[in-house]
């Protein structure tokens, strides 16, 4: 499991004064409210800065970090994902996982078949669909719901689905 929960990602600077513009990709976009501290990684480096504040625009979020008062100085974490422990994450409910701990983990039938890995997870509003690249290269599309996914055992690494009519041809 990733120890490291991404939250958002700067998309780019807001005014003059070193605020960013923050793509949320969490459920909650209130949860940056509650957070002291972020850390920004562009994948090779991390960096922690505490949040001086927290406002909204649109379906973006807009963060200003603590001593860090000049776009000039904010420019530089265009396009750094914004992460957070995952000991400081939102709890979830039941039968809910955290989207990274879903990928690479294999899909198996309710028959006992591999169909094959869990690569993606798309979401569309009503809900979730499970990208599952199967054994033979191809992709089939599962809908997240009960009469589908039957089982997600994390600590075996599988997905249990029983693949209705029509979902494969």
């Amino acid at each position: 499991m990733e120890d490291f929960l991404r939250i958002g990602v700067i998309t780019k600077t807001h005014g003059i004064a070193g605020e960013v513009k923050v793509y949320p990709t969490t459920d909650d976009v209130k949860r940056f409210e509650l957070l002291k501290e972020v850390i920004l990684s562009n994948g090779k480096e991390r960096q922690v800065l505490d949040i001086q504040s927290v406002k909204y625009f649109k379906e973006l979020v807009i963060l200003k970090f603590k001593g860090i008062n000049n776009i000039n100085d904010v420019e530089k974490y265009v396009r750094y994902d914004i992460l957070i422990d995952r000991k400081d994450a939102l709890p979830l409910g039941e039968n809910e996982n955290y989207i990274c701990d879903l990928i690479d983990l294999e899909v198996f039938t309710d028959e006992g078949e591999r169909l094959g890995v869990l690569t993606d997870v798309l979401q569309t509003g009503a809900n979730d669909v499970y990208a599952v690249t199967m054994d033979d290269g191809k992709e089939v599309l599962l809908p997240a719901i009960k009469d589908c996914i039957l089982d997600v055992n994390l600590e075996e690494g599988k997905v249990t689905v029983h693949l209705m009519k029509g979902l494969i041809d």
